[in-house]
């Protein structure tokens, strides 16, 4: 058996075990990596000929350490690819595909969880006014998007899986499937959100999907992520992404309340240790606090 017909035996027992398709996808985009690797390389895919030092010099490689933007990619992507080897590898051992694990001696990185990347009050401002300045459907749909995801933290996957008849105007919550474990959440929102998504859902002819993209389908996470980045440039915000509107919501709620446990509740996290890194030290409230 090689590496190729092993993975998909890997991905059939992830999709028995009702593993997420975000997992899944996340398995399928490392391991095929190495595979595009082995085959740039001229090497064999064979299970048997894949040995420690084999995937050790995938993990120094260009294909895994350097960035599509130029540079270097973060530690901790970097280990996301080492913990895949490791438990595809671990997986295959232990159901005899293998004679050896040959990601046996791989460690993860020791680093530290990089901080949450979220808009200041100026660039929320500035996002605001250049989408405020824009006209027509897509410009009208794009700033409901980014008023829920602001006013919620909600997830840009978990946004574009809604529906008209997910939302409650009235009581200012909607219903949400999570990319994650495939649940369902009640989401609150705020009254800003509340207004866009009620001059949005005035415009749609009918139920069906609450972002559509202009064919009258559901608007897709590619498409969302596009739009939202398109923005955030036009607005000179070059250091964020789809995901720092979350992260946005996250610190100006904790910053608002001081309640780490409902910041928890309101992004949905199962555990509190997911929410910790949001408690980033504040030099000003420091200084004033000790009397400096």
């Amino acid at each position: 058996m090689d590496l190729r017909q092993a993975l998909q035996v890997y991905l059939l027992q992830l999709r028995a075990d009702g593993r997420s398709p975000h997992t899944i996808k996340s398995y399928e985009r490392h391991l095929g990596s190495l595979l595009d690797w082995l085959a740039k390389q001229g090497r064999s895919a064979a299970l048997d000929e894949i040995t420690p030092q084999v995937l050790a010099e995938f993990l120094v490689s260009d294909d895994v350490r350097a960035s599509g933007r130029g540079g270097l990619r973060s530690t901790s992507t970097v280990n996301a690819v080492r913990t895949s080897l490791r438990v595809v590898f671990g997986w295959l051992h232990d159901a005899g595909h293998t004679r050896v694990n040959p990601a046996r001696l791989i460690r993860r990185a020791i680093c530290s969880p990089p901080p949450p990347k979220a808009l200041s009050d100026a660039q929320v401002e500035r996002l605001h006014e250049v989408m405020a300045a824009a006209t027509g459907v897509a410009a009208a749909r794009d700033r409901a998007m980014v008023a829920l995801m602001l006013g919620s933290g909600l997830r840009i996957g978990s946004a574009v899986a809604l529906d008209v008849g997910d939302v409650d105007l009235a009581n200012g919550v909607l219903t949400a499937r999570c990319v994650k474990r495939d649940r369902v959440q009640r989401v609150f929102f705020g009254a800003e959100a509340r207004a866009e998504l009620q001059r949005l859902i005035a415009g749609l002819p009918g139920p069906g999907p609450l972002f559509r993209a202009p064919n009258g389908e559901r608007l897709t996470v590619r498409q969302a992520c596009r739009r939202i980045t398109a923005w955030l440039d036009r607005a000179g915000i070059y250091d964020a992404s789809p995901h720092s509107l979350r992260h946005t919501f996250a610190t100006r709620l904790l910053a608002r309340t001081g309640d780490l446990f409902l910041v928890q509740r309101a992004l949905g996290h199962r555990s509190i240790a997911s929410t910790v890194v949001y408690l980033q030290i504040d030099e000003r409230r420091l200084k004033d606090s000790i009397g400096a």
